[in-house]
């Protein structure tokens, strides 16, 4: 029983010394965990101010990068003010130095005006005083008339109509004398003369005239960065070069020739925005026909507009206005159309600057010259999409557009269709020839010149008794040399007769080319 009260006393003890011990335990949990949270606040206030220093060191440091960068765009704007202002200060320039040119050539206009004027006044004057000296003459003949009649009369048995009659016969015979010595002498005056202005009038205007001329062919090659995207333009089973060639209406030439696609096709304008689209799609590299409309649509819309930009400037270039604005579209087209390798855009303007600068010096209307020479290649705007000639569509248009009548007639004579009805269609077809035969112009390519020699030479041929046919002189000479006994002399002018008439009508060529008949007969003996 002790025992057990011992054990219970002991056990009383340990657990309240337990508890005790539990309780000190648990004051000292507190006051560290409450250090511990303290310690953490602290850490925590320390590292929200280092937070805060840091986020406001960022904020200067992006105010100052930003005010950097505000100031170098507003440097660069800046700089590019200053160029715009400069390229605007070139152009006022510019077109300062136009004026005053302007100004010059129309002083120098006026003066030529003054001048002529007063020759004019001077030659009024002369005839005139010539009119005076005639009536003068005049009435000196019809007394010495009276005076002979009188003398008639007295010395003989002639009447005084009979005497009339005679001395009328010998004045009119002398007129008629002195008439024919005069009307030579002008003639001669106009022969040693006319080549001398003509040539001074044509040189005058081909040295005013300074343009170069493009080059274009019915093919157009597209290079390519690799080989490799060859397979990629034609496609799985073709399906992209056959989308392509659809909505282009251009032939694609896909061969061994690397790093390069043929575009063919006679149409330049749907060559070109073939061109345009393959290199577009090429360098994007997304080739399927969803993506080929998409381009083709767009290279479209981008040559429909230079084709109208082109038509525009080559009218402010020319220098005249009230232009149709269907005229200048179809002006444009001729950027895309080629004549023996000779741009036709280039080619009109040529000729309106000759037909101006002709005119002027004729005294004609320069404004009417400009226009009929501009506008007398319209038709080839659409004669690759419509039937007939270039010079009946270019009547047509100009018809329908209500040009002026000698505007009409000058783009029907220019070819000798029609007959020329006023000068301007005289000046058109000169200044058209100016134009193409001037130096660098126009130039044939080989399949062309070989095909036009074998072609004069199989004509030649065709004919019967000729021997051999030879194309010399790059075409512009046929010799034809035939058997002595297949024709006569008379037979071999025939014969040069109908095959330049043939040459007429199945070959096309610039110039003339000259037929040559040689018939010999050779006899050979050896004496022995």
């Amino acid at each position: 029983m002790h025992i057990f009260t011992t054990v219970k006393v002991n056990l009383l003890t340990l657990i309240l010394g337990m508890s005790f011990a539990l309780m000190i335990g648990y004051a000292i949990g507190y006051f560290l965990r409450r250090m511990f949270t303290e310690y953490q606040i602290k850490e925590a206030e320390e590292r929200r101010k280092k937070i805060v220093d840091e986020a406001e060191q960022e904020v200067s440091r992006k105010l100052r990068s930003a005010e950097i960068e505000a100031r170098e765009k507003s440097l660069l704007v800046k700089a590019e003010l200053e160029k715009e202002m400069k390229g605007e200060r070139e152009g006022l320039r510019s077109l300062e130095n136009n004026l005053e040119t302007k100004e010059r050539e129309l002083r120098n206009e006026a003066q030529k005006f003054q001048t002529r004027q007063k020759e004019l006044e001077d030659q009024s004057s002369k005839i005139f005083a010539k009119e005076k000296e005639a009536e003068q003459q005049k009435t000196e003949y019809k007394e010495l008339v009276q005076e002979e009649l009188k003398k008639l009369e007295v010395i003989g048995s002639y009447t005084a109509d009979k005497a009339r009659e005679e001395v009328k016969n010998k004045i009119v015979d002398e007129a008629k004398m002195d008439a024919a010595r005069e009307v030579k002498k002008i003639e001669e005056n106009v022969k040693r003369t006319a080549d001398d202005q003509a040539r001074r009038l044509i040189t005058m205007a081909v040295q005013r005239l300074a343009s170069d001329h493009v080059a274009e062919n019915t093919v157009s090659v597209v290079e390519l960065p690799s080989d490799d995207i060859k397979g990629r333009i034609i496609g799985r089973e073709g399906r992209n070069i056959r989308a392509l060639e659809q909505a282009t209406g251009i032939d694609l030439i896909i061969d061994d020739t690397p790093g390069a696609v043929v575009l063919s096709g006679f149409d330049p304008i749907r060559r070109e925005v073939a061109r345009r689209a393959l290199e577009k799609l090429t360098l994007d590299g997304r080739i399927h026909p969803g993506r080929i409309e998409d381009v083709v649509n767009k290279c479209k819309k981008e040559v429909t507009q230079q084709i109208q930009e082109a038509g525009e400037q080559a009218v402010l270039n020319v220098g005249i206005d009230n232009i149709n604005p269907e005229m200048v579209k179809l002006l444009g087209r001729l950027k895309y159309r080629t004549s023996y390798t000779q741009n036709v855009l280039e080619h009109v303007q040529e000729v309106a600057f000759v037909c101006g600068a002709i005119a002027g010096e004729l005294g004609l209307n320069v404004a009417l010259a400009k226009r009929s020479g501009l506008l007398h290649d319209i038709g080839k705007a659409i004669d690759h999409q419509t039937d007939g000639t270039h010079t009946q569509l270019g009547v047509d248009i100009a018809k329908r557009y209500n040009e002026h009548p000698f505007v009409i007639n000058s783009i029907a004579a220019h070819h000798e269709d029609e007959e020329a009805e006023s000068p301007y269609a005289v000046l058109v077809a000169a200044s058209d020839t100016v134009s193409a035969s001037r130096p660098g112009a126009r130039r044939e390519m080989l399949e062309t010149y070989i095909k036009r020699m074998s072609q004069l030479e199989e004509i030649g041929d065709s004919f019967k008794g000729v021997q051999k046919t030879f194309a010399i002189q790059s075409g512009r000479e046929v010799r034809i040399i035939v058997m002595p006994t297949g024709a006569n002399d008379q037979e071999a002018g025939i014969l040069a007769r109908d095959v330049a008439k043939r040459i007429e009508k199945e070959v096309t060529y610039p110039g003339e080319i000259k037929v040559t008949v040689v018939r010999e007969t050779r006899y050979t003996e050896f004496a022995r």
